[in-house]
């Protein structure tokens, strides 16, 4: 067994340990499929925060946990470096709306709340072509203009440099930090799987619906659920997908 194999963030703790940002910020881009400046917060936001609580790396089973206020770029950068996922429920998702998220030591019962400040504040030195960026970024994706490959490019290029330059600024520039109490969280409970007695697939037992006496699953029922989309957690309705 390797010690990979052993340890699978090994390599991402000695990069928290050696101050490495610019080499998490690439492992962040991995899973991010791209360089942006909310995605390099994520990544510095972590790393000041597993500094401040002396987290020397998540040991998973969420003895380390993160609550996040958003769903958007900030968060790959936090999961990447963190360990703290939603698969691993070391991740918790608080649909507010916010750029912030809370860093907690369970068993010390220690937390740390990191805010970004309005980009006024910090942005406008971190790149000369912060203008073209963002005009780029909202012809791109407020808009969904198509913009030419010589453009796509251009765009991608600045916020690589953008997103670099962010790790350099210090914390306290970029961010608003505070030591909180942190609020009591269960550990995620092991549900049994139960089949649908319509499609045949396992379902959690709390996910499932009964319909004639019968077990069946959200989709066979027809049933109302929640969905966490670009435009945050919201319900949704079933409508003949069978």
């Amino acid at each position: 067994m390797t010690n990979n194999q052993e340890n699978p963030r090994k390599e991402i703790k000695r990069l928290l340990a050696e101050d490495r940002l610019e080499e998490l910020l690439e492992k962040a881009a991995q899973i991010h499929g791209h360089y942006c400046s909310y995605l390099a917060l994520g990544v510095k936001a972590t790393y000041a925060a597993f500094k401040g609580l002396k987290i020397g790396e998540s040991l998973g089973m969420e003895s380390i946990m993160v609550i996040a206020e958003c769903n958007n770029c900030f968060v790959d950068g936090i999961q990447a470096v963190s360990g703290c996922t939603l698969g691993n429920n070391a991740l918790i998702y608080k649909d507010l709306g916010k750029t912030a998220a809370t860093f907690i030591k369970r068993k010390e019962n220690e937390g740390l709340r990191l805010v970004v400040k309005s980009s006024e504040e910090w942005m406008k030195d971190v790149s000369l072509e912060s203008s073209e960026a963002m005009a780029l970024f909202d012809r791109a994706l407020k808009k969904r203009e198509n913009l030419s490959p010589e453009e796509e490019q251009r765009m991608k290029e600045l916020w690589r440099k953008m997103s670099f330059r962010i790790l350099r600024k210090p914390e306290d520039e970029i961010f608003e930090i505070k030591r909180v109490k942190p609020e009591r969280l269960e550990y995620a409970p092991i549900f049994e799987s139960i089949k649908c007695s319509v499609c045949g697939e396992d379902v959690m037992e709390t996910r499932i619906r009964m319909k004639e006496n019968r077990p069946v699953c959200i989709s066979c029922a027809d049933d109302d659920y929640w969905i966490v989309a670009g435009r945050g957690i919201h319900p949704n309705k079933m409508k003949n997908v069978k």
